[in-house]
């Protein structure tokens, strides 16, 4: 039986969505326009600086951004053409790749990590008050809690009241 949407529920979902889409577009409007990264370039970039030695595996890295394998290997592909990173097969066994960070992609995001924090502040911190940005990392942990864990959906679910689910 379908567990339909309340009016509440069905607008903080509502909410959500165009939160999500009007967030993202803004962020990547304005991370194109300061430093002509877009996001997925940022969200590569950050990636490989996260590792000191700026080289993941293919595979890993993939899996680090939750993207298809196919749509890394065409981006990987077009940061490559600008100099951002190199790709090298993997000397372990020989069988993978590994994305290195070159000196120019390693600028780039130097240059353009400074304007999109200052934005993330603007539009999301700085609008929330400091209970709302704990009540934000506790709802996206839970939300990723479950994605990483999904219910059966034939299971009942317990929402925590009498008369259980709606």
């Amino acid at each position: 039986m379908t567990r339909w949407l309340d009016d509440h529920e069905q607008a903080a979902w509502r909410s959500f969505l165009r939160m999500r889409s009007r967030l993202h577009a803004e962020l990547h409007r304005r991370l194109q326009a300061e430093s002509g990264l877009s996001i997925s370039d940022f969200d590569v970039l950050v990636a490989l600086t996260d590792r000191p030695d700026g080289r993941v595996r293919v595979l890993e890295l993939a899996a680090a951004l939750d993207w298809e394998k196919s749509r890394l290997s065409h981006h990987l592909a077009r940061m490559r053409t600008r100099g951002l990173l190199t790709r090298e097969e993997c000397g372990d066994d020989g069988r993978g790749h590994v994305v290195v960070l070159t000196a120019e992609g390693r600028a780039a995001i130097e240059r353009a990590a400074p304007g999109h924090v200052e934005t993330v502040r603007e539009l999301v911190f700085d609008a929330l008050p400091a209970g709302d940005v704990e009540a934000l990392a506790r709802i996206s942990a839970a939300v990723l809690d479950r994605l990483d864990d999904p219910v059966d959906p034939g299971d009942p679910v317990d929402r925590g009241g009498p008369g259980g689910a709606r």
